[in-house]
This record gives structure tokens, C-alpha cells and sequence, in this order.
């Protein structure tokens, strides 16, 4: 087992400790009869690529890199850089080779000074938000010494590794290895690794802050920058092995994706409010966690995309496709939305769980003024399921005092006294396949005894939270209230009779067949996406009109999706996106009674963004 290198913030023999701290089980790196499951949710969703295309471990990646006299073996941010030295250096000693390793971790910054160069974007060390770094890669580094590193005679290969190893002006091809967003976490909450350029672990929500603001940020920006020299792209999310492919291969698997229809890897955590609805209906999640609150159905910053060859699996991260595909994925939005994925799905369960929070979330000027961001958080709630009786909190009681609610929310802070919400917030009772709306600055919350499809715009850690019904953590902590941060948010108009009206939609049948009927769930006029439910007996044809689609299967057993020969199956309340280059797509029902998907889009008119 391996500790914290207090300089290198890599893995040495320094104290005792795991790799990573989840109870929910890494990916497999190869299929079995028990990983394959077809009749129903799929939590390791794959893409085939035929045969010869994934290799296995790290002798098979050694065979490959013997040839060449110098080799940058980079990568991402949570890469166990010793054991992936330990496998390849065992390797290369079976082959009798002699290897001269170099370290790029050596060549970085003292940890103080880089500590002085991300602290601008991280705020203050109390708040959760910073701001998206302006950084880049050769900031961690001291980059006149990599660039003078030569070869040097006696070895048989020099081989720089880590992540930065790039920066050096050698010649010969680069092995980047990633490790999906995800593992990370679980890795940084193990302490087995930190962030970049630090020497000692932080605490976890500290660590993710940095991630998001900054080494996420920054080594996305860089991995763009040496696309043109990555020749093997490896996944290194267990400990001891690696599955990897030619760059070019993955490139093409990209290229083809990018035209039909894919499916991200799901993850899921457990939280202060989780319930147990997928705890007890989805295969596969370990059934001893104390919830599941959320699933990252579709989160593009935390997502991968999953590829498989002769059973062997091998994740890429979402990011590498909007990089690389993003005109076949948006279509027409491309320009605006850049290699940003614009839509959001996750699962927010509250079954037999608690409320959320009572919060909102920041206006379009405030969250790129105050974070850096380019879209906000406007959501919605799509009642996948809820128990009789159980509610949505969305907005204010009609006569709201915002002064008076300001002062029970900070006497609530500061004395632990409990607010009655319900003097002050709306409460809604849930039906399946309602859509509440929630627009930046509105007030809302989801109760209890929901499974709530949450269907957003992308950014997800915006949350100004103003009471949490006075419960902590999973950690016993207090959670996070922000009710300045709100309070420079909130809509107050939105209140009493209004509320209905302009926040809960009305679904409009817009188009009906003999065997399908569309339905329109408008929302709001701040909302840039918009939402359709297709309800059909045997199948429907629908066009992406060079917008991407984001559609799951809200009713009904499974559907299979055809675009052009390509068919897929999904399974009730899996996730699943159509690229606008997919033209168009047949829904084909599987079951017996009517199936119903939810499809959301981008609306024609986006003005409203453009500031």
C-alpha cells in the first residue's frame, strides 16, 4: 500500500492506506455473464468496437513502448503515478531492458508558491465556489528545466512520467492515461492522491473545489493542446491495470459515436437527504451504502463514455468527445456552446429519504461575473416517481416579506431554530410526469418520497442553499448555508397565484398519430432547453434538426433506438443522447403496453444567453 509523497503529492511507501474510499465497487475491466446485464438498468453501459481494439495490462502496453528511445507517459489528475511506474518498470525487466525514469513531479513548483498561484480562484476557505481558473499547465512548472531534460546514453529508453511530461521538448509519442472524475474523488477522499502541484491532502470538499476550479479546468485546456502527440490513450481506474488503445482507434470510435446514439456511465452517491428508490431497484449498487441521493445520469464534466473490445473496457471521458466532436454533437448550438455539453439528467432520490435543502440559484450575469461560468443552473424537476402526498417546495407564499424571512432564515443559522417552510414556500403535491420549473433565483426544494428526473442546464454545484431543515452531513459537519448569496439571487414576484401559472407546466398535445401522441412540457421563458414527451404503441420517427436530443425512457419496459443500421436498447430510466449529426431516429417500443420518453432540446431561440 502506498502513502502521500509530502513534495510530489504522488503515492510513496509512507504509511499505510487505500487507493480509494467508496463503497460502490469500481468499473470491472472486463465483461462477465454477471457486468453484462441486458434486462434492465445497466450501471457499466458499453459501446462495442468489434474486435483487436482494447489491450490488457501493462506488459502488453511495455511490448508496445519498447521500440522507442524517449516516451511521455502523461495524463490526468488522480493517476497513482508509482504503481503505474512499479507495473511498467517490472515489465520492461522481463524484456531485459534498461530504463532511465524521470519524474515529471520533479519539475514542479514548490507547493507554496503554487498554492499562491491557485488562490485567487479558490475564494475564501469557508465558501464553496471559487472561480474557473485562467491557468495553464505550465504554471505548475518550473518549464526552462523540463525543456533542457535530453536523452541520455546507457539506457535503452528514457521515459518521462506524470502528469506535465509533455512539457518537455523530446521527441517521441505520448501515453496519456486518464482516471474517470469519479475514481478521483474516491482517490482524494482515501487520500491516496491531491490535487495538482499540492504536497498533502486536503479535505475532500476543499480538494473537489480545487478540481473544479482549477485542475480540472487546467489539464482539460492541456490535454487540447497535446492532442496532436497522444499516441496511446490508457484507462488506469484499477489499481494494478491498465486497458488501453491507439489514440487514433479511439479517435474513430469517437468519430463514429458522435453520429448515433451513446450512453454515459452512470454514477451514484449517497447524501444528508438520500433515499432508496434506486438502492432497491437497481442492479449492481452496493446495497449497504446508507443511500443513494444522486445519479450522475448525464453530468458531461464527471461523465465517460465507455468502450469495449473482446470484453475488455476502456473509459474516455465525455469531455474528450466535446473536444474533439463537438460540431456532430450540438449541431447549429456548436458556436455558442463551445465544447460545453449544454443539457443535464441526474436522479435526485428522496424515497424514504428527506427534503432537500431550500435554495436557489444564481442569474446568468451573477454566475459568470462571481464564478466564470458561461450558462447557469436553470432546472427542472420531472416526477419520475413519488409516493401519494409527497410534494416539490417551489416558490413564495403570495405577501412574502423578504426581510422577515431573511431574519428567520439567519436565526435559524445562527440558534439551530427550525423554520416552518410552509409560512414562506409553497408546497406542491407530485404526480408522476409533472414538470416543475425552476428557473434561476427561484425558491424550491424537492420532499421527500420523490424521484425527481432533474433535467438542467449543465452547471450542477450552484446551490445557494438557506435552510437545511437542521440536519448535518454524512460526516456529522453542518451543511454549507449561503442566504447572502441567495438573497442577491432570489425572484420575489414569484409568488401565490403566479407560481401555478408560470412554474409548473401545462403539457400541450402538439402532434397525434394513430399509435403516438407528442406532448409539449413548456418551460419557461429563462430556460434555453425545452422539454417533449413522445408516448407511443410501436414506434416513432423523430428528427434532431441539427440539435442535440437528451432523452430517457420515463414509462414503459425498454425501447430500441435506430439510427440508420445501428440499433441500441435502453431500459426504463436509463439516459441516452442523440447528436444533432444523427439527422434522425426511430423509437421502437419493446413492451407491452404504451412507452413514454422524455426528450429535451435546445430551443430555436437562445437570445436571451447571449449578454
Amino acid at each position: 500500500m502506498f502513502g502521500i509523497s509530502k513534495r510530489t503529492g504522488e503515492v510513496s511507501e509512507q504509511r499505510q492506506i487505500p487507493f480509494r474510499k467508496s463503497l460502490q465497487g469500481v468499473m470491472p475491466y472486463q465483461l462477465s455473464d454477471k457486468t453484462n446485464n441486458t434486462d434492465g438498468y445497466d450501471i457499466y453501459p458499453t459501446h462495442p468496437l468489434g474486435g483487436s481494439r482494447i489491450c490488457n495490462g501493462y506488459k502488453s502496453l511495455a511490448k508496445w513502448m519498447k521500440d522507442y528511445r524517449c516516451i511521455m507517459v502523461d495524463g490526468f489528475s488522480g493517476v497513482l503515478w508509482d504503481d503505474v511506474q512499479a507495473c511498467l518498470q517490472e515489465a520492461f525487466a522481463t524484456m531485459g531492458l534498461k530504463i532511465r525514469w524521470v519524474r515529471a513531479s520533479h519539475y514542479l513548483k514548490p507547493a507554496n508558491e503554487i498554492q499562491q498561484i491557485v488562490a485567487p480562484f479558490l475564494g475564501e476557505r469557508d465558501s464553496v465556489w471559487g472561480v474557473r481558473a485562467s491557468l495553464t499547465l505550465k504554471d505548475f512548472f518550473q518549464v526552462k528545466q523540463m525543456t533542457a531534460l535530453k536523452w541520455e546514453e546507457g539506457f535503452d529508453c528514457t521515459i518521462v512520467i506524470g502528469t506535465g511530461a509533455s512539457l518537455v521538448e523530446m521527441d517521441g509519442p505520448v501515453v496519456y492515461l486518464d482516471v474517470p472524475k469519479n475514481e478521483i474523488q474516491y482517490r482524494m477522499r482515501a487520500e491516496a492522491v491531491t490535487n495538482l502541484g499540492m504536497s498533502e491532502a486536503d479535505e475532500p470538499a476543499h480538494m473537489y473545489k480545487q478540481c473544479y476550479f482549477v485542475d480540472w479546468v487546467v489539464l482539460n485546456e492541456y490535454r487540447r493542446s497535446i492532442s496532436s502527440k497522444i499516441a496511446i490513450q490508457g484507462d488506469v481506474q484499477w489499481k494494478s491495470n491498465i486497458n488501453w488503445m491507439l489514440a487514433k482507434d479511439v479517435h474513430n470510435a469517437l468519430q463514429q459515436l458522435a453520429e448515433t446514439v451513446l450512453r454515459v456511465r452512470p454514477w451514484f452517491e449517497p447524501g444528508a437527504w438520500g433515499g432508496h428508490w434506486m438502492q432497491q431497484r437497481i442492479d449492481g449498487l452496493n446495497k449497504e451504502e446508507v443511500n443513494y441521493a444522486w445519479s450522475f445520469e448525464l453530468i458531461v464534466p464527471e461523465n465517460g463514455i465507455v468502450f469495449e473490445s473482446d470484453g475488455y473496457l476502456l473509459e474516455v471521458p465525455f469531455d474528450l468527445l466535446m473536444s474533439v466532436n463537438n460540431k456532430e454533437i450540438l449541431g447549429r448550438h456548436a458556436d455558442f456552446f463551445g465544447t460545453e455539453f449544454p443539457i443535464r439528467f441526474d436522479f435526485l432520490d428522496t424515497w424514504d429519504g428527506g427534503n432537500l435543502s431550500v435554495q436557489c440559484h444564481p442569474s446568468l450575469k451573477y454566475i459568470r461575473e462571481h464564478f466564470g461560468e458561461h450558462i447557469t443552473q436553470d432546472e427542472t424537476y420531472y416526477i419520475l416517481d413519488c409516493k401519494e402526498e409527497a410534494k416539490v417546495y417551489l416558490g413564495f407564499q403570495q405577501g412574502i416579506d423578504p426581510a422577515a424571512f431573511k431574519s428567520v432564515l439567519e436565526d435559524s443559522k445562527a440558534h439551530g431554530e427550525e423554520v416552518n417552510v410552509n409560512d414562506y414556500v409553497q408546497a406542491h403535491t407530485a404526480h408522476p410526469h409533472d414538470l416543475f420549473l425552476i428557473p434561476n433565483g427561484t425558491i424550491h426544494s424537492a420532499g421527500a418520497n420523490n424521484l425527481v428526473l432533474e433535467i438542467s442546464s449543465t452547471p450542477y454545484i450552484f446551490t445557494f442553499k438557506m435552510y437545511d431543515w437542521l440536519r448535518l452531513d454524512l460526516n456529522g459537519e453542518p451543511r454549507a448555508i449561503n442566504i447572502e448569496h441567495a438573497y442577491n439571487n432570489l425572484r420575489f414576484e414569484r409568488q401565490g397565484d403566479r407560481v401555478k401559472k408560470e412554474l409548473i407546466s401545462q403539457p400541450a398535445l402538439i402532434a397525434t398519430g394513430e399509435e403516438y401522441e407528442i406532448w409539449h412540457l413548456p418551460t419557461h421563458a429563462e430556460h434555453f432547453y425545452d422539454v417533449h414527451r413522445l408516448e407511443f404503441d410501436k414506434e416513432i420517427t423523430v428528427h434532431t434538426n441539427d440539435s442535440c436530443n437528451v432523452l430517457m425512457l420515463v414509462e414503459g419496459i425498454s425501447i430500441v433506438v435506430k439510427v440508420g443500421n445501428e440499433t441500441r436498447q435502453f431500459h426504463y430510466a436509463e439516459t441516452f443522447v442523440l447528436p444533432a449529426a444523427a439527422h434522425s431516429y426511430t423509437l421502437i417500443n419493446q413492451g407491452p403496453a404504451r412507452a413514454k420518453v422524455v426528450k429535451a432540446f435546445i430551443k430555436d431561440s437562445i437570445d436571451h444567453l447571449k449578454l
